[in-house]
């Protein structure tokens, strides 16, 4: 150019055209469909991964964190029918879980992680493969196909060889959370069936029901039962002796001739029908558990003595609960049974549910 001026009118110019071709290449439809967020038919029609490896796909949880409450339970009654040939016994029990129990902290470990962490504030507590709540976490994995691990911290309230469930009820707890971390790929019908395996001991798919089950095999067979008509507000203590019994060993000692004669299915329907209001309380594992341990029947036989409307031993052993109030009142009766017994523990508690299918037991 031989000004200036003339220079800088034919950059503007220049400029000016090269906003225009951006305009237009813009508004081609081509580009358009490039830049469009809305999928077209070959993407609706894709199709669907495996159930498992969907719940893999979805995006991972918002919280990777769960703390969850593992309740103990109760056997309402306790029929054993039978000696099976592979070692275990068919038994018919009514099952309650009670608001007195353990929490577990569940946490998604990073995606490379090959093996799940499980720590616990009671020294002694295997946090090894032997430990039911790493094999619930193992379990899961197999059944549902979703590699993925797990770091546990495992909050023990609930005493060992007591009849409560402990384990069991960690093991579930587990097994539970695992799935909800993992996007829900189970439905709570399909844990049940998923946690029927003794490796996880007896009484897990119990705790995978609402928290009242009418229960026989060895126990893994789960009936659920609508809340029974139990009195609002009914009070629970459990009486924990300060030692344990060995289920093996109560089993050992059984005489089968000396066994309740009562049907298992009348039981649960005076229960159906009346909750707790009766004088039905049946446990074949109590005179068995009393000749391991004839001290545990001296203190059944004090508790009686206190003024509650039920005594009756949980499991098979050695807790023992009481339902109501002691006639002197609980602090008198507490200090009175430590000061004649050794004693554990004495926690007054109730009974408890889940409140839906799709929500844990919640901590009260």
């Amino acid at each position: 150019p031989a000004t200036p001026d003339a220079a800088m009118g034919e950059r503007h110019c220049l400029w000016g055209l090269l906003c225009t071709l951006a305009l237009l290449l813009w508004d081609s439809s081509d580009v358009t469909k490039a830049f469009s967020l809305t999928p077209g038919p070959a993407s609706r029609a894709a199709p669907r991964a495996p159930r498992a490896l969907r719940a893999e796909l979805r995006p991972r949880p918002a919280e990777e964190r769960l703390q969850l409450f593992s309740p103990a339970k109760v056997n309402l009654f306790l029929r054993i029918i039978r000696k099976r040939e592979d070692g275990y016994h068919d038994l018919a029990s009514l099952f309650h879980t009670v608001a007195f129990g353990d929490s577990l902290q569940l946490e998604v470990l990073p995606e490379d992680a090959k093996k799940d962490k499980l720590e616990c504030n009671l020294p002694g507590v295997p946090v090894d493969e032997s430990n039911l709540v790493i094999r619930a976490l193992k379990l899961f994995r197999e059944k549902s196909g979703i590699q993925r691990f797990f770091d546990v911290k495992l909050e023990k309230k609930i005493p060992a060889q007591a009849g409560m469930g402990g384990g069991s009820s960690n093991a579930a707890t587990a097994f539970y959370g695992a799935n909800v971390l993992c996007g829900s790929p189970a439905t709570p019908e399909d844990l049940i069936k998923w946690g029927d395996d003794p490796v996880i001991g007896s009484d897990a798919t119990f705790f995978l029901s609402e928290g009242t089950a009418y229960c026989t095999g060895r126990g893994e067979i789960v009936t659920p039962i609508d809340g029974l008509p139990i009195k609002e507000g009914l009070s629970v203590f459990l009486v924990k002796p300060n030692y344990g019994l060995s289920t093996g060993k109560v089993f050992k000692a059984m005489d089968y001739s000396a066994l309740s004669k009562v049907d298992p299915e009348e039981l649960l329907q005076t229960f159906k029908d009346k909750g707790t209001s009766h004088s039905f309380w049946v446990n074949d594992l109590e005179s068995p558990a009393f000749t391991v341990s004839p001290e545990l029947s001296e203190l059944k036989d004090y508790l009686n003595g206190c003024g509650f409307e039920a005594v009756l031993m949980s499991g098979s052993g050695s807790t023992i609960f009481c339902l109501g109030e002691p006639g002197s009142g609980a602090d008198i009766f507490e200090a009175s049974t430590k000061e004649k017994f050794d004693i554990e523990g004495i926690w007054k508690t109730r009974f408890m549910r889940r409140p839906s299918p799709s929500e844990w037991y919640q901590e009260v």
